[in-house]
């Protein structure tokens, strides 16, 4: 139940999910620190619950190659966010350190999100850093220092069962949850791990940022992806990539040229935009051919998916032995809708919609997140995706399903959300 949101500092304070110290206890905490409102209210309730707080911003681009800086975004993780951040943590008088992790974000981040682009896949790079870099890097970082949690300002909360085992939540403010983007966490990765703002809402993070006059109170949110804050990920594609912008031709469904191209790179599935192309009805980009070069238009129905098969699938617990009933999410922050996930081998899944409920847009590369109510079990990058007609796909026509398997039912058991109860 999300609880009314109110302006008293003290009472949002007292909500958010830090684990309370005991009497003389002393614990030491690495807080992830962007530069923006989040991390700032995460160092700043860290600190106030007694924690030794240490601030380290990732130093992630310098802004030469990816104009981030030079658009004034004031974007995380470069040389602005780098600022902010020193000076949060100079106002909270806590120790900042900035980390260059610039290597690390071109081979973990910045490389592949221009690979997938251009062999016509649609990445989520927000995944890849916080794999690879937020809770792998820094994370190892932090232990190093000798700290006993990384603490971030993502919107998501982690519970602890009774048997010390943790489950990833949603967030209470849905229009902020990013448990989405967390699912490939793992369970030596919670447990140090703490995200305080999961319990609030947005509206209270900034009342506890006004009441501290924190800098950064009313500093605007980024909507972009860090290292692209103008918007232009041909750009970004094109100086790693170039022969994605090879110009190419324009096929519909039946395999007919219907127009050219500038090269695969400045297209995406289920992109309208920019086809410049005129035939009576909408028409989408619904694929694209990397071996011919040709880009593939449809109707709107011609990017509906009945079933899906997904790769480097993750769960937070344990994996599932059998078919499954999940919530499945395909679009950032989209609702998630029911699927019958079932294993395969090689940690990959498929996924059915069993009443032929259509899932618009679902694209290669891109990530299929799954649910069991608020809670995260794991999720996978799309890696093919089955459309038709309309009709509902026969749960024995597909491919290595057992249909003969019951659906698994986990039982959901009683959670206490960590800093909660403690």
């Amino acid at each position: 139940m999300t609880p009314p949101e109110t302006d008293d500092s003290a009472a949002i304070m007292a909500r958010a999910a830090i684990p309370p110290l005991a009497p003389g206890e002393k614990k030491k905490c690495v807080v992830a620190m962007s530069g923006g409102v989040d991390s700032a209210v995460t160092a700043l309730l860290m600190r106030d619950a007694g924690y030794d707080v240490v601030g380290i911003t990732m130093r992630l681009y310098s802004g030469d190659e990816t104009g981030a800086v030079a658009h004034g975004t004031g974007s995380c993780c470069g040389l602005e966010g780098v600022e902010d951040a020193r000076a949060i943590c100079q106002t909270l008088h806590v120790p900042f350190y900035p980390l260059n992790f610039e290597r690390q974000f071109e081979q973990h981040v910045i490389a592949p999100f221009a690979a997938e682009y251009a062999a016509g896949r649609t990445p989520n790079p927000c995944l890849n850093c916080n794999r690879h870099l937020k809770f792998a890097a820094l994370l190892g970082r932090a232990i190093a220092m000798g700290a006993d949690y990384l603490a971030t300002g993502h919107y998501a909360i982690i519970r602890r069962d009774a048997d010390g085992n943790s489950h990833l939540h949603r967030a209470v403010d849905e229009t902020k949850d990013q448990s989405s983007v967390l699912y490939t966490f793992t369970q030596q990765q919670l447990a140090r791990t703490l995200l305080p703002l999961g319990t609030l809402t947005k509206r209270e993070v900034r009342a506890i940022a006004r009441a501290h006059d924190l800098p950064v109170a009313e500093k605007p949110e980024s909507q972009d992806i860090c290292f692209v804050p103008d918007g232009d990920y041909a750009r970004i594609v094109a100086e790693r990539q170039p022969d994605a912008f090879t110009p190419g031709e324009i096929v519909d469904t039946g395999g007919a040229v219907v127009g050219q191209h500038a090269g695969i790179g400045h297209y995406t599935v289920g992109q309208r935009r920019g086809l410049r192309i005129a035939q009576g009805e909408r028409r989408y980009v619904v694929g694209m051919e990397r071996d011919t070069n040709r880009v593939v238009i449809g109707s709107a129905d011609d990017l509906t998916a009945y079933a899906l098969v997904a790769d480097d699938v993750l769960f937070i617990g344990e994996t599932p032995t059998e078919p499954v009933a999940v919530a499945a999410m395909v679009r950032y922050r989209s609702t998630p809708v029911p699927a019958i996930l079932t294993p395969l081998p090689e940690r990959t899944a498929r996924l059915v919609f069993p009443d032929g409920l259509r899932q618009p847009a679902a694209t290669p590369g891109q990530a299929v997140v799954f649910y069991r109510g608020e809670e995260v079990l794991g999720g996978g990058t799309i890696a093919r995706v089955e459309r038709g007609d309309g009709t509902p796909l026969a749960m024995d026509a597909l491919a290595g399903m057992q249909t003969a398997s019951p659906i698994a039912v986990i039982a959901t058991r009683d959670l206490a959300v960590i800093g909660e109860g403690e």
